[in-house]
């Protein structure tokens, strides 16, 4: 009872400890965010004056020169407050304080608050004054950050700890062969015995030769037993370091035809195809391969597809997560996921005692290059007040402008964004309702990638 007792204090422990890596994870992804914001922000001569992680209460903080830095209780974000991030109602005007309706107030606050606390002489130290590029570089570096990290995550664990790959290790050898359309996964008294176990063949050899070929990689023997039915094949397996011969006859019978994207080829009505090959009853077993440095950006870039792809198809997402969600149906892992979601799988993973410590070391690097892969992504969205959605005003004012220049027009301006506050805020409101739901269905019908 005491050893049952202790191994459950651990796992809790080891659950834990999963959590906070990832909420720390969390945190450090976005002060580097803003920190990629601040820093050129200030080289660029724009007055900051608070660096924040977080929202809500301020737990601690320090002003350093012009700039307070600080932590906020609830740290699921954070912010950069620059001078003048809305212009004035007219170039060289000032913010108006009077309104006639809701939205005009909340614009010309809006407004107002750009400008309050800027020191006399310091007036063209304000953000929407910049040329449309360095506003540009400034909005983007908060999510160039994100994905510098998610390169350096994944580069950890493609280089550092490998990735799972199909092996030339035998991982488990049948004991029969089954007809892969009898339905049954059993052996039955009528079912011949299977070619590899006849033969000798054991879990954990590792195939060297087949039919006195060297073998690269498990498609060289699986081509070689596939088309060899009724022949006898030598094959060299080592063996607890000692090199082992032996003869085996794959055994001709119905297996699923697999198309080059790992599923199973299906005829006009659906139904699987099968195809009569040799077949000697052994599955390969996995193990973590490391990748070279140039396989990180196809990496990265394969990621960013599946989760861009999850990103255009929100709608759609949603609607799926709340059918599982209020349905009693499982969740997609591939499905929409919140901060507590993540946090419950970290902890799951850490303390999964069937995987080796690395696994789970990996397996964490990995959930924290998704997340920040997505912050990048996420924030590229064109919208208010997303970072996208101020470059989407730099480029339009860009592009404005030259318009006018080349048609010898007056320069129109800056792009006055302060007018989409109400788009902004209802983006906002979007958003906090999906986080919420997000975070409910985290709580009442959470991922379950592990069978305990």
């Amino acid at each position: 009872m005491r050893c049952r007792t202790l191994t459950r204090v651990e796992s809790v422990l080891l659950y834990v400890l999963g959590v906070v890596i990832v909420l720390v994870g969390l945190i450090v992804s976005i002060g580097l965010h803003e920190v990629g914001h601040l820093v050129p922000a200030k080289l660029f001569g724009v007055r900051v004056g608070q660096y924040m992680i977080g929202f809500g209460k301020t737990v601690f903080s320090r002003k350093v020169g012009e700039t307070e830095y600080g932590l906020k209780l609830i740290p699921l974000g954070g912010y950069v407050s620059m001078a003048g991030m809305f212009p004035p109602e007219r170039t060289g005007g000032k913010p108006r304080t009077a309104s006639t309706g809701f939205f005009d107030t909340l614009v010309q606050d809006a407004r107002s608050a750009a400008h309050e606390g800027i020191p006399a002489g310091q007036e063209d130290r304000v953000f929407y004054k910049l040329p449309a590029l360095k506003r540009i570089v400034i909005m983007l570096g908060g999510p160039f950050m994100n994905f510098v990290l998610a390169f350096v995550f994944f580069g950890i664990v493609l280089v550092g700890f490998g990735i799972p790959q199909v092996s030339t290790t035998i991982g488990a050898v049948n004991e029969c062969v089954v007809a892969a359309d009898s339905g049954r996964d059993e052996c039955g008294s009528s079912d011949p015995v299977a070619p590899a176990a006849e033969a000798g063949l054991r879990p954990g050899d590792r195939i060297v030769e087949v039919d006195g070929r060297d073998v690269a990689d498990y498609r060289t023997v699986s081509a070689v037993i596939t088309e060899s039915a009724g022949e006898s094949i030598p094959v060299v397996v080592e063996r607890d370091g000692a090199l082992v011969r032996l003869e085996v006859t794959p055994l001709l019978t119905p297996r699923p035809v697999v198309g080059e994207d790992g599923d199973y080829v299906r005829d006009a009505d659906g139904d699987i195809v099968y195809r009569e090959v040799g077949f000697i009853g052994i599955s390969y077993a996995y193990e973590n391969v490391q990748q070279p440095m140039t396989a990180v950006p196809g990496y990265v870039w394969d990621s960013a597809q599946r989760i861009g792809h999850s990103i255009i198809t929100l709608p759609v997402r949603v609607w799926e997560l709340g059918e599982s969600t209020f349905g009693g149906q499982e969740r997609d892992p591939e499905g929409i996921v919140g901060v507590v979601g993540i946090g419950r799988l970290a902890g799951e993973i850490t303390s999964l005692d069937s995987l080796p410590v690395a696994d789970r070391a990996a397996s964490l690097l990995g959930l924290l290059g998704g997340l920040n892969l997505a912050l990048f992504l996420f924030n590229l969205v064109p919208l208010l007040p997303l970072d996208g959605g101020h470059v989407a005003g730099a480029v339009f004012e860009a592009v404005r402008r030259g318009i006018a220049k080349l048609a010898k027009r007056p320069d129109p301006g800056p792009v006055d964004v302060a007018r989409l506050l109400p788009v902004t805020m209802a983006v906002s409101g979007v958003l906090a309702l999906l986080t919420v739901f997000v975070i409910f269905s985290d709580i009442v019908n959470p991922i379950q990638l592990f069978d305990r």
